[in-house]
């Protein structure tokens, strides 16, 4: 990108303002081309862009160059484009359609707005759509198949990007979508009627199940019939129909089930599909077949040549992905198919022709624990008990933790580690040791192969051909790594809570690995999540965690004052942690606890948004050490302080928790929150006034409670304190407080 732009900029101006078309078709396929390839650059000097497209799309005579100027426009460039300079590019856009003297340029101008609605947002799109759909809609009804099919997509796309604002078009679009449905039957209609699928069923979505459900009856009686009737291998119906039927399922829900005896046999066939291979020697002459051959890719694995026919892992991936979509839509009433699912998906886990069955398949694998759990649950598992999900969950779980021992690309590895922390999630107590066992040496493996990476990319950095696009990859990748960092840190999070003080001598083990990631050197990601899985220990396993104080409690307490501020979030919510359960071990550290704790409540910028959760988690932290240490501070300084750090707002679980601590607080009438005679009650009220009007800030419990102290107040205290105390409020908070008072 930033080689090439420069140097097309000053070609793009000489060929744009010479006087033959071919040269400014030129220019702009160019554009195209390097949109694509250098998006990050091009974005930089959209300006002169768009201005040089738009001026080929009004001022060209010739419709080759307004198809070019149409494809220039659509390229990567969004979101940017979309929000700047929506209000040039759509008109333009639309007038584009109505060249019905070109149905090239008009059938483009659609796909180009399928493009352009596919980044954005409803608020952009909406002042546009009245004259938008109206368009596409007289094109729907256009001679030529090629303008029909854009035209299809696009208002697809527009309903997708519109949700709920395309409602009022449903009525006048959908009987033309249902017509093509039924009537473009013919073999060379087949693309057409496929489309209209697509859009009927987006649409659905997009209206939802009261709009959609009287069509989609006789949506669904067309597609029953295709579906049983013979079609041909190539025709593209096929794969098409698997997702209608997949939206349609997520737009009716529950209220799909009885079609799923047709659309499962189809599709379980779709996803068994075996790859058809080739294989060659990789230092053979003859190239399989002409390399060129679109329908084919090829792999080289050591000394073979591996050629694959593409088209069949599309359909395998589409129908892989569609059965996770129905395990997860129906959930308990997709039970009945488990049987048939789980052996065709849990094989392809090891797929490694096509990522993206492998990722459908690794997503479906919680879906169909968690469906076969809440079917037993829900007395729905057609006389199946308990053993049933156990035996489901022995087959699964051993199957992922062996994939991704074996998983060859990063950003599946961290899909695979969240889908088997979902499924400990699920089955929880039914794991045995081995299968613990078997997960945390999985893990090691997966630590230790993250930091050879990250050294290996290290080394990348120092070499003489390093440059920005090599940084920009760099990059990406450390960004991936910390994705399986991120799921490493869930899941051994969901081990703890599972299998509590049990779970500690696998802890143990684990802690030569962990402790590497505490260190100085790490990157904060890492760091928080060293700190995260303490804290886990810390409040899951109580006083079984004490032996781990002594070890751990300096690296928590120095990162209290990190410049990370998501570090200083997690060590300081460890600090209350402890202080809650840490009892005479935590005593010594009561001191340098308040003081790490101090700074971070009284640093400039705590208000920040940024700054908010560490802040928030300190306050909290805080009100611990004042509740179960109270023998070790001056409390007269201390909860005072406290107390006017409250209400907080920003971690709405930590403000749940400190509400009611200040609630119990003063319902045993504690001296220090009160103050000397009771000094401190104006700021209470202010506190339970804010709570009560704020939104999430206090369980339905805690707020009862307030209301109740609030009307104890009114009663004990003389009308003038009463008085005075409410005037120091917000006239909102006095209003409501008032309203609360008198109800």
């Amino acid at each position: 990108g930033n080689t090439i732009v420069p140097v097309a900029s000053e070609q793009f101006s000489t060929y744009l303002a010479a006087p033959e078309w071919q040269k400014h078709h030129a220019a702009l396929i160019a554009l195209a081309q390097i949109a694509e390839g250098c998006s990050k650059v091009m974005v930089k000097n959209l300006e002169q862009v768009v201005s040089m497209v738009l001026n080929s799309f009004n001022h060209s005579d010739h419709p080759r160059v307004r198809w070019a100027a149409i494809n220039a426009i659509v390229y990567r460039l969004g979101p940017d484009l979309q929000n700047q300079y929506h209000q040039r590019v759509l008109p333009a856009l639309a007038a584009a359609m109505d060249d019905f003297q070109n149905p090239r340029v008009q059938a483009h101008a659609a796909s180009a707005v399928l493009n352009f609605s596919e980044n954005c947002t409803p608020e952009i799109l909406t002042p546009y759509l009245d004259g938008i759909v109206s368009k596409l809609l007289v094109l729907l009804q256009n001679g030529k198949q090629m303008v029909q099919e854009g035209a299809l997509t696009a208002l697809a796309s527009v309903a997708d990007s519109s949700q709920e604002h395309f409602q009022k078009y449903y009525d006048p679009v959908m009987p033309y979508l249902k017509a093509i449905l039924v009537n473009a039957t013919d073999k060379s209609n087949r693309m057409l009627r496929a489309k209209s699928m697509e859009c009927i069923s987006i649409v659905g979505m997009a209206v939802g199940k009261e709009k959609f459900r009287d069509d989609a009856k006789q949506v669904m009686e067309v597609l029953m019939s295709l579906q049983v009737s013979q079609m041909e291998t190539d025709d593209p119906t096929t794969s098409y129909m698997l997702q209608a039927w997949a939206r349609l399922c997520k737009c009716l829900g529950q209220d799909f089930l009885p079609y799923m005896s047709v659309v499962m046999p189809p599709l379980l066939q779709s996803a068994q599909l075996k790859p058809d291979v080739t294989i060659t020697s990789a230092d053979s002459d003859n190239d399989i077949e002409d390399s060129d051959d679109e329908s084919m890719e090829t792999i080289t694995l050591g000394d073979k040549r591996i050629g694959i026919k593409t088209s069949v892992l599309e359909e395998k991936a589409t129908a892989c992905n569609m059965l996770c979509c129905y395990a997860d839509e129906l959930k308990e009433g997709f039970f009945p198919w488990i049987d048939q699912v789980a052996p065709t998906l849990v094989p392809l886990l090891k797929f490694y022709f096509h990522e993206e069955v492998r990722k459908a398949a690794v997503s479906a694998m919680p879906e169909l624990l968690r469906s076969a759990k809440l079917a037993m649950e829900k007395g729905m598992a057609q006389g199946r008990n308990e053993t049933y999900v156990k035996q489901l969950s022995d087959y699964i779980i051993p199957a992922l933790v062996e994939a991704l021992h074996k998983e060859p690309d990063t950003e599946i590895c961290a899909s695979m580690l969240d889908a088997l922390n979902e499924c400990v999630q699920i089955s929880g107590p039914l794991l045995d040791e081995s299968q613990v066992r078997s997960i945390v040496d999985e893990i090691k493996q997966v630590i230790t192969a993250s930091a050879s990476r990250k050294s290996e990319r290290a080394e990348r950095a120092k070499a003489e051909d390093f440059d920005a696009d090599e940084g920009e990859l760099i990059k990406e990748e450390n960004e991936q790594e910390e994705e399986v960092f991120d799921q490493v840190g869930e899941i051994l999070g969901t081990l703890i809570k599972t299998f509590k003080a049990s779970f500690l001598p696998f802890f143990d083990e684990l802690s030569s690995y962990l402790t590497p990631m505490w260190g100085k050197d790490k990157t904060p990601e890492e760091r928080r999540i060293a700190i995260c899985i303490f804290d886990d220990v810390a409040e899951q396993c109580r006083e079984a965690a004490l032996k781990y104080y002594d070890t751990y409690l300096p690296f928590i307490l120095e990162a209290c004052n990190d410049e990370n501020p998501d570090v200083r979030q997690a060590a300081v919510y460890g600090l209350g942690v402890c202080a809650e359960f840490g009892g005479p071990v935590f005593k010594p550290l009561v001191g340098e606890a308040l003081s790490r704790l101090n700074a971070v409540i009284q640093h400039p910028n705590a208000s920040q948004p940024e700054n908010v959760m560490a802040y928030d988690n300190a306050v909290s932290a805080l009100g611990k050490i004042c509740l179960f240490h109270r023998d070790s501070i001056d409390a007269t300084q201390v909860v005072p302080a406290w107390l006017n750090c409250l209400p907080i707002k920003g971690d709405l679980i930590e403000a749940k928790v400190v509400h009611e601590q200040l609630c119990s607080m003063v319902e045993r009438s504690d001296n220090e929150v009160l103050g000397p005679n009771h000094h401190f009650l104006p700021k209470i009220v202010s506190v339970f006034a804010e709570v009560l009007c704020g939104k999430d800030l206090a369980t339905e419990q805690t707020a009862s409670r307030m209301v109740n102290l609030l009307r104890q107040l009114q009663q004990t205290l003389p009308p003038a304190a009463l008085a005075s105390t409410l005037s120091s409020l917000q006239p909102q908070q006095q209003l409501a407080l008032q309203s609360i008072l008198s109800s």
